[in-house]
């Protein structure tokens, strides 16, 4: 299936919610390979309501920042029930990045007024589950504090290009995220982030070599 060609649609996931899920959060995430900046999930909760996506959905990289933008509020106004969830870059290098991910999904679906009854994510790891505490965790205080609730999550590989709330909770995500990342770029201006959004560009890496790591 060519990426530039695909379009997502709902059939995947309402073939799950025809199988006892009434509220299915559609997850996926952005940053994960940036040099600087948090890593974002984004959530669109879909039900068997919920209509046709809109006209020009994509997963994120395939669309233009111009067509991100244009996307968001008729993905917000389509999918009511939306979040995104952030974990710093602080909490990446302190806890590692399948730790970072799991604080930002488990932020995004805390800001839901309703939890959902299972989540679909992106790829085919599952890094939202909390893996079993050990007696490290419980001594750094990590994945402490209150109980949170398990989700019967599915993984689908390509989701972001064949599962329509997928690339909507990736538009979501990815617009949120570059808005950081250009508040950030006024504070720290040597490393270009209004344009590379953290990411790994030769303008970065030499600004990195140049001036050093900012923190």
């Amino acid at each position: 299936m060519s990426r530039t060609r695909s379009v997502p649609t709902l059939r995947f996931e309402r073939a799950l919610l025809r199988d006892g899920v009434r509220l299915l959060a559609s997850v996926d995430e952005v940053g994960r390979g940036a040099l600087a900046g948090p890593v974002t999930v984004g959530v669109v909760v879909v039900d068997l309501l919920l209509g046709t996506a809109p006209r020009g959905l994509r997963d994120s990289k395939l669309l233009t920042a111009a067509a991100r933008e244009r996307l968001a509020p008729r993905i917000r106004r389509w999918a009511p029930l939306h979040a995104v969830g952030h974990a710093s870059a602080s909490e990446i290098d302190e806890f590692g990045i399948l730790c970072a991910l799991r604080r930002a999904g488990e932020r995004a679906l805390a800001l839901l007024p309703e939890p959902p009854d299972a989540v679909l994510l992106d790829g085919s790891y599952d890094w939202l589950t909390r893996p079993a505490p050990t007696l490290f965790d419980a001594a750094q205080g990590d994945e402490g504090g209150d109980a949170w609730p398990g989700y019967r999550v599915t993984t689908r590989i390509k989701a972001d290009l064949t599962c329509a709330g997928v690339a909507a909770a990736s538009v979501l995500a990815k617009t949120e995220r570059d808005r950081l990342m250009v508040e950030m770029d006024e504070q720290y201006t040597p490393y270009g982030w209004a344009i590379n959004k953290g990411y790994a560009t030769s303008e970065h890496r030499a600004a990195l070599r140049q001036v050093g790591p900012c923190l």
